[in-house]
């Protein structure tokens, strides 16, 4: 009984994969008045829509802090930190601890919303029509696989000087140290400037994200005729 159940879950997933490569298949080369250029362009112009509307909402103040999809929280190694100093009755100060990492994010991303858009512009959709028939974030995974550890590489100075601009390196010093001095615990001493820009990068890939499934569900979020050609091809 199990055997025949796995057959026929392999066969309904090679059937399903059959049809949408069928389906994308079906779209000529050339759509008429719609080349697969266009089609590339189009998933362009929903990201750098992405970044124009729900990026810019992260550089405000609380766009991390008070956003649940993005706000960054402890790493595992500073979650007993902030119980240590909670213990001791310093929970204003591991509070705003928390604050600082997702200040120093929200000051980073206001500076480097170039890179993003640059990132975004020298991309090359290598199967544009795949990926627009693709899932909701098709676009922003594609994006995100072939761009963030080169923007890694340019974020992380940014939100090193980020921290220093927040005061989040002073306070998280003072934090540690306190924690530290507490008898009977081991002293930590996280990177806490790695760990805030790949969470805030995280962050700007899911917000585009949000963009994109929008642009696709709705079609009144498809405010250029370019948007509306493209994706009224996956409706």
């Amino acid at each position: 009984m199990l055997r025949k159940l796995l057959i026929g879950l392999l066969v309904f997933n090679l059937t399903a994969c059959a049809e949408l490569q069928q389906v994308v298949d079906q779209l000529p080369e050339s759509t008429p008045g719609l080349s697969n250029t266009d089609i590339a362009a189009g998933l362009r112009q929903a990201l750098d829509m992405g970044i124009d509307k729900q990026v810019t909402k992260l550089t405000q103040k609380d766009g991390f802090y008070r956003n649940e999809l993005v706000k960054i929280l402890l790493p595992e190694e500073l979650k007993k930190v902030d119980k240590g100093l909670r213990d001791i009755g310093l929970g204003n100060l591991a509070d705003e601890g928390l604050k600082v990492l997702n200040r120093a994010a929200e000051d980073a991303v206001s500076q480097a919303t170039p890179i993003f858009v640059d990132a975004v512009k020298g991309i090359t959709f290598a199967d544009a029509k795949n990926i627009l028939l693709g899932t909701d974030d098709a676009a922003t995974q594609y994006l995100s696989t072939r761009t963030k550890t080169a923007l890694y590489d340019k974020f992380h100075p940014v939100i090193n000087n980020s921290f220093a601009k927040v005061g989040a390196d002073q306070i998280w010093s003072n934090l540690i140290n306190k924690y530290n001095a507490i008898p009977f615990t081991s002293d930590v001493n996280p990177d806490l400037t790695d760990y805030v820009t790949s969470e805030a990068l995280n962050g700007v890939y899911k917000m585009i994200a949000v963009e994109e499934k929008e642009i696709r569900n709705k079609v009144g979020s498809r405010t250029t005729d370019l948007l509306r050609r493209v994706f009224a091809l996956q409706d």
